[in-house]
């Protein structure tokens, strides 16, 4: 079980080319605010569309595939079974 109510890390997100908030809820459930940007409108998904035009470059959000939500969220589950196995705490 883990010992926080929520965790988050922000980071530049190569894939829209922004700062974006990844967070991490004790269920182990993702948000991703860029994922939230530009995924639930098809208005900001012309946004992003434009965006990569003009920097000419494909930007392309993955979704909760992402490469770095995977990686945050797999770094505070190593992280939690390092602090499991440290205070005797089975998982």
């Amino acid at each position: 079980m883990v010992d926080w109510q929520i965790t988050a890390t922000t980071l530049v997100c190569n894939a829209v080319a922004e700062e974006v908030t990844i967070l991490v809820y004790p269920d182990w459930t993702v948000r991703c605010t860029g994922f939230e940007k530009y995924t639930k409108s098809r208005s900001a998904s012309l946004e992003l569309l434009k965006r990569s035009l003009a920097l000419r470059k494909t930007l392309d959000c993955k979704g909760l595939d992402c490469p770095s939500i995977i990686e945050y969220k797999l770094k505070l589950e190593d992280e939690e079974k390092r602090r499991a196995s440290h205070t005797g705490e089975k998982k």
